[in-house]
């Protein structure tokens, strides 16, 4: 299992414990990065678009994917789905520039879908 995230938030409370892949980047370059891995023989263990905050309105995505044995054409058709309609709401409104206080807050709301997910599929997080 591999986190691929852009917020820092998640690298802090997650890394070492679970392999985490920082990416210096937007949501849409979170994307962009798990497709690449899902071309390479990983599958989506969350939804690129989970939650209920738009893509043009947080700058922080994190996506927990595996490696499989094979292509899973599943994860590449979400995934291309994902990328096309984070680029219709970034085209359509760009995401604001929010202050630290509003920034730190998508940051623990993006941890927040994280750790719930670790922890439903029974991996331990304190």
């Amino acid at each position: 299992m591999k986190i691929i995230t852009n917020n820092s938030l998640v690298v802090e409370k997650f890394d070492g414990r679970y392999e985490v892949e920082y990416i210096e980047g937007d949501f849409l370059q979170i994307l962009n990065t798990c497709r690449n891995y899902v071309h390479n023989k990983y599958k989506l263990l969350t939804h690129p678009l989970a939650g209920s905050i738009k893509p043009n309105e947080t700058p922080y995505k994190s996506i927990m994917i595996d490696d499989v044995e094979e292509l899973d054409t599943d994860s590449l058709l979400l995934i291309e789905k994902a990328i096309e309609t984070t680029k219709k709401f970034q085209n359509n409104f760009k995401t604001p520039l929010w202050t630290d206080t509003v920034l730190e807050d998508f940051k623990v709301i993006d941890f927040d879908l994280m750790k719930n997910v670790i922890e439903t599929v029974n991996y331990y997080v304190k």
